[in-house]
């Protein structure tokens, strides 16, 4: 429990967030988030729910609850763990075990024929890599289409309006790679 001012603070510039930006989020004073992140003082559990809402996170990440998780570094097709679906039959799947200390989150995600990503990343922001392994996948980015076929890779900046949408007549699957990590 001793380390969560660590964790916070990791996460907090990890999201080249200002000790007083959080502070405002969290609705405390700088001087305590920053005795907290110097493990001074320890929050409230509101307080937590307040600082790992504004960092993005849970208060599990913030606490080290999956750390434990940290040692192993593989992940079979197997234990790819589902994370959401959306009403056109968009799937993602997380790709890598929970660490405090990751900078990336690494997802596939599978698309139904015609389904899109609607409702899905919703808060995506920073950087994003993609590389179809199935199917043809349409990206729409400030205004552009590009058609990415199996074998093809984008990289954008998730700050500008996107959408993606399978292309294909069967199911298509791609590699999300955001950072930072939001999950």
């Amino acid at each position: 429990m001793d380390r969560i001012g660590e964790r916070i603070k990791r996460k907090r510039e990890l999201l080249h967030m200002h000790l007083n930006e959080l502070a405002e989020k969290v609705g405390i004073s700088s001087s305590a988030v920053s005795q907290i992140e110097k493990s001074k003082s320890f929050p409230s559990v509101l307080t937590l729910k307040a600082i790992a809402e504004a960092l993005h996170t849970t208060i599990g990440d913030l606490v080290g609850e999956n750390e434990s998780l940290a040692g192993n570094p593989v992940v079979q097709r197997a234990e790819l763990r589902f994370i959401n679906q959306n009403s056109a039959g968009t799937a993602i799947y997380s790709m890598s075990n929970h660490d405090a200390n990751k900078q990336m989150d690494t997802f596939m995600v599978r698309f139904a024929k015609g389904a899109n990503m609607d409702g899905l990343f919703t808060s995506t922001y920073g950087q994003v890599f993609c590389h179809v392994l199935a199917g043809e996948v349409r990206f729409n980015l400030k205004d552009k289409q590009y058609l990415l076929k199996q074998g093809d890779s984008i990289y954008f900046n998730a700050k500008h309006q996107h959408a993606v949408q399978n292309a294909s007549d069967d199911e298509s699957e791609v590699i999300w790679v955001q950072s930072p990590p939001n999950f």
